[in-house]
């Protein structure tokens, strides 16, 4: 089962994430792909590190999320990503084949056994931003979002803290 957890910054999208996903027992994957490369942001990874409880195993990951859930899945109960934008942040700045690696991710997706969270940004709901860089980064995450969309059983989007289920399979 995928469910995809979808937000802006700061909405309460990873604790709704974190919160949904410790319900299930047994061993407990947190795939971190933030990278720590400055003060702000090893702060926040620090913060984010002490909401988890000591049960979850942090394996930090910052561009090979898909080989990673192929080597980890059979070994886990759950697994939670957090999050797609960013990891996808560190593929734009690695020159990576995006589109490549979405296809490589999404197929990772389907040979999970275990139940597995994904965390995402919503970036297209404000204006259109002003360079080049930053239209790709909203359209190509944009597109991710809607893959990851696609395939998940279980969709919610987080606003204010608060979840709305937006989609449900049987």
């Amino acid at each position: 089962m995928i469910t995809f957890i979808i937000g802006g910054a700061r909405s309460g999208k990873s604790r709704f994430a974190l919160e949904k996903a410790s319900v299930h027992s047994g061993k407990k994957a947190y795939i971190a792909t933030a990278q720590a490369l400055d003060n702000e942001m090893s702060e926040r990874i620090e913060k984010h590190k002490k909401e988890r409880s000591a049960e979850w195993v942090t394996i930090e990951e910052p561009l090979n999320i898909a080989a990673l859930i192929k080597n980890i899945h059979a070994q886990y109960d759950v697994i939670l990503i957090d999050c797609l934008t960013l990891w996808l942040s560190n593929l734009i700045l690695a020159d990576k084949d995006i589109e490549t690696e979405i296809e490589v991710f999404c197929s990772s997706l389907s040979a999970v056994q275990c139940p597995l969270f994904a965390v995402s940004n919503e970036v297209g709901m404000g204006i259109v931003p002003d360079n080049e860089l930053s239209r790709r980064f909203r359209d190509t995450a944009g597109y991710l979002n809607q893959k990851v969309a696609g395939i998940a059983n279980e969709v919610y989007s987080v606003t204010a803290g608060i979840p709305l289920k937006i989609k449900q399979e049987a």
